[in-house]
């Protein structure tokens, strides 16, 4: 299957929320930017975009069970949803679907990030979480500290949360 056909899914799944919706075409955006520039292998590169895709899969089912959808919440649930929908959608190879489950079952986990499908999934993530919630300055910069690693990731955060915009 395409990204493209994953998409489509995606925004069925989330259909009625379009907040979710801009979020994770953010994060897969990015994602697949710092993948890129980082010049990751093609199986890799696929591995971080679907994940990317799939990563907040598990808000809906953390809602509808718990009644709100925590970090945790999201990991636990996030795998289930996301190889349903991937076997759905004709995905065969049973290793990368582990993979993407593993990777959205960790997009919260910061600690022991050694795996650069991980840390760009994170990086990405926290990109488009710090920019939606207006983070202040200091979050901003222990985030850079503590969990960004990817020379890309970094320039982007700079680029994006922390340059000052001219002004016109």
């Amino acid at each position: 299957m395409k990204n493209g056909e994953l998409i489509g899914e995606m925004i069925a799944w989330e259909s009625g929320c379009p907040r979710r919706i801009d979020h994770f075409l953010k994060v897969y955006g990015l994602a697949k930017a710092i993948a890129s520039r980082e010049q990751l292998s093609s199986t890799t590169m696929n591995l971080v975009e679907t994940a990317a895709i799939l990563h907040d899969i598990g808000i809906r089912p953390s809602l509808e069970k718990y009644g709100t959808s925590t970090g945790p919440q999201q990991e636990a649930e996030g795998p289930i949803a996301a190889r349903a929908l991937l076997c759905r959608c004709g995905y065969q190879d049973d290793a990368f679907i582990e993979r993407v489950c593993w990777l959205i079952g960790h997009h919260h986990t910061y600690q022991d990030v050694h795996d650069i499908d991980h840390q760009i999934l994170i990086e990405a993530d926290f990109l488009v979480n710090l920019e939606e919630k207006k983070a202040p300055q200091e979050q901003i910069l222990r985030v850079l500290e503590d969990h960004f690693k990817t020379a890309t990731g970094k320039q982007f955060l700079h680029q994006m949360l922390l340059a000052q915009a001219p002004q016109l």
